[in-house]
């Protein structure tokens, strides 16, 4: 998934209208990838990948902005890359876990 799709995305989920913050979001995109990478998580071109590094730039847009309470990682997102690392240390396929 290319970055310009990733951030059209990213903005749906966010639900922005205007281009004002593109650079920033592109910033969490790039950051979000970074992080991933750090958890030992190899991502590729395809949808799954692209889609997880906009969850989790998503979750840190939103964590900015949120209560301090309430910046703990979404399970769904934890649940994603949980997934996503133990598929690729079983040597699994999609979808095996």
């Amino acid at each position: 998934m290319k970055r310009e799709e990733q951030l059209d995305i990213l903005k749906m989920d966010l639900q922005l209208m205007t281009d004002i913050q593109d650079e920033y979001l592109r910033k969490l995109l790039e950051l979000s990838e970074e992080e991933i990478r750090r958890e030992g998580i190899k991502l590729d071109d395809s949808v799954e990948s692209g889609m997880v590094q906009v969850h989790y730039a998503a979750w840190l847009f939103r964590k900015r902005a949120a209560n301090v309470n309430e910046t703990g990682m979404p399970r769904f997102l934890r649940y994603e890359l949980n997934k996503r690392l133990m598929s690729q240390v079983m040597g699994g396929k999609k979808n095996d876990i």
